[in-house]
């Protein structure tokens, strides 16, 4: 289990193919690498992955081919930046919001509008996405826990702080790019009660 509060940002030093799936080894920034260890949970863009290697400061994930094709892990290549966060120790203060790490589907940035140092960004989305948003509820884009503003049928807002643009890898995204989505785990199950099987 996640919060969406990104811990840091993560380089991305090599892709290795293994088979179908594919090795990730990203560098995270040092103080992230005390107290990790081999089998503990990172969410990478929001998708939850195991770290499976530590070496040289830098941790190894495997994406098999489903990740691979839910999300846009597939879309990474050497340099690109990811953001990461941690698990969610049972102690720690919850400042986001619930995130499995279980990336519902991809996105795409839409529109940027910019005023100053603050951005509103838009994202077409599945219609099957939006049934789960309200507005003001909570929405995982990257790993990054969000306000929803504004709910169409295909797509949805959220406004950006300059503080979150400056250390998550929203700040960089542009028009066309691929993101991961997760809906809040609430609105599911809310869904899933009201939806008749047919």
């Amino acid at each position: 289990m996640f919060t969406g509060l990104v811990e840091g940002q993560g380089t991305v030093q090599k892709l290795i193919v293994e088979g179908a799936g594919t090795r990730l080894v990203i560098a995270p920034p040092p103080e992230m690498l005390e107290g990790t260890a081999i089998g503990d949970s990172v969410a990478v863009n929001g998708c939850c992955l195991t770290v499976v290697a530590r070496h040289d400061g830098q941790w190894d994930f495997q994406a098999g081919p489903e990740t691979l094709s839910r999300t846009n892990l597939g879309d990474l290549r050497t340099g690109h930046t990811v953001n990461l966060e941690r698990a969610l120790p049972v102690n720690a203060r919850l400042g986001g919001h619930f995130v499995q790490g279980h990336i519902d589907a991809c996105g795409s940035v839409a529109q940027i509008e910019t005023t100053g140092e603050w951005v509103v960004m838009w994202f077409q989305v599945p219609a099957s996405l939006t049934r789960q948003m309200v507005s003001k509820g909570s929405i995982t884009v990257d790993g990054v826990s969000l306000t929803l503003v504004d709910v169409l049928v295909d797509r949805f807002s959220v406004a950006l702080i300059p503080h979150t643009l400056e250390v998550t890898s929203l700040g960089r995204r542009q028009v066309g790019d691929r993101v991961n989505l997760e809906t809040d785990i609430l609105a599911k199950y809310v869904e899933k009660l009201l939806v008749r099987p047919q």
